[in-house]
C-alpha cells in the first residue's frame, strides 16, 4: 500500500486491500444519523469496525468523532451503539472523550444548548504510544496537599510539590468555523469539518514521527493534512469524488506553502 495519497473508493472496499495489522492511528468522523448531507452517502458501522480492528496495529488507536441526532425528542444514542459496535470486534474503549464547541448557534426551545460531540478512543489492547498534552496549572510550587483521605472524611496532608504543568482533562474545546475550524476556504464546501487542532491534537497523542495516519472518511481532508504537518504518513479515502478533489487540492495547497516557509 501506497502511503501519502486520498483514494476515491469505498472505505469497506479499500480496507480490504490494506494488509494485517498495518495503520498506527485512525481519526475520522462518520456520517453518522443522517444530519448532514454527504451526497446521499451512508456507512455500514460493523464492517467498518471488524475492518479497522483487522488493520490497526496492536496497540494502535482508532479516534471516532461522533454524536447523535434527535428525533421527536428522543436522542439517538447511535454514538453509544456505534461504541458497543467497537468493543463487541475487539476494540476497548479506552477513554469517552468530550469535543467542545466555543461558538455553537444551534439552539433548543425546550434543552440547554447542546455544544458538545463524542469523541471515542478505541485502542487495540492497551495504547502502544500516549504523549500527553499539557497545560498550565493554576498554582504551582510546595504546599500542604491531602493524600489517603479515607471513609472516615478525615483530611491528611503532607508538604508536597505542585507541577507548573498537569495534563489535559479529556474534555477539549475547540472554536469552530472559519478561522476556528481552519482558515482553508475550500474545506467548507464539504458539510462537516471537524477543526484541524481537533485532529492535530489526537495524533500528537497517540502516534509518532513517521507513523501511519487514516482516515478512512476523509472528507475535506483534514486528518491527512494535519499529520503531514506533523511529519506522519497519511492515507485517506472518500467514497465521493466531489470530497476527495477538495481534500486533495488542500494538500496539494498545504505542502505548496510548507515548501514557500
Amino acid at each position: 500500500m501506497d502511503l501519502n495519497q486520498i483514494i476515491c473508493e469505498d472505505c469497506v472496499s479499500f480496507m480490504k486491500k490494506i494488509e494485517d495489522n498495518f495503520i498506527d492511528l485512525t481519526v475520522t468522523s462518520p456520517p453518522y444519523d443522517n444530519l448532514r448531507d454527504y451526497n446521499g452517502y451512508s456507512f455500514n458501522c460493523e464492517d467498518i469496525a471488524k475492518e479497522l480492528y483487522r488493520i490497526t496495529k496492536k496497540g494502535g488507536v482508532v479516534v471516532w468523532v461522533v454524536g447523535d441526532k434527535i428525533v421527536k425528542g428522543n436522542k439517538t444514542l447511535t454514538s453509544f451503539k456505534q461504541a458497543l459496535t467497537f468493543q463487541s470486534v475487539g476494540f476497548n474503549v479506552h477513554d469517552t472523550m468530550i469535543y467542545k464547541k466555543k461558538n455553537t448557534p444551534f439552539m433548543r426551545s425546550n434543552a440547554y444548548t447542546n455544544c458538545f460531540e463524542y469523541m471515542f478512543v478505541f485502542s487495540k489492547g492497551a495504547p502502544k504510544t500516549f504523549n500527553p498534552l499539557k497545560e498550565k496549572t493554576a498554582r504551582n510550587g510546595f504546599e500542604m496537599l491531602v493524600y489517603n483521605k479515607k471513609s472516615d472524611g478525615v483530611n491528611k496532608k503532607v508538604l508536597g510539590e505542585l507541577k507548573k504543568e498537569k495534563t489535559k482533562t479529556n474534555i477539549w474545546e475547540y472554536a469552530v468555523g472559519l478561522g476556528g475550524t481552519t482558515t482553508d476556504r475550500i474545506a467548507f464546501k464539504h458539510p462537516a469539518v471537524f477543526p484541524e487542532h481537533l485532529a492535530e491534537d489526537h495524533i500528537l497523542s497517540w502516534s509518532n514521527k513517521n507513523d501511519i495516519v487514516f482516515d478512512p472518511m476523509c472528507g475535506s481532508g483534514t486528518t491527512c493534512k494535519m499529520a503531514y504537518l506533523n511529519q506522519r504518513n497519511y492515507l485517506g479515502c472518500d467514497i465521493s469524488q466531489e470530497y476527495v478533489d477538495i481534500a486533495k487540492q488542500r494538500m496539494e495547497d498545504t505542502i505548496s506553502q510548507k515548501k514557500v516557509k
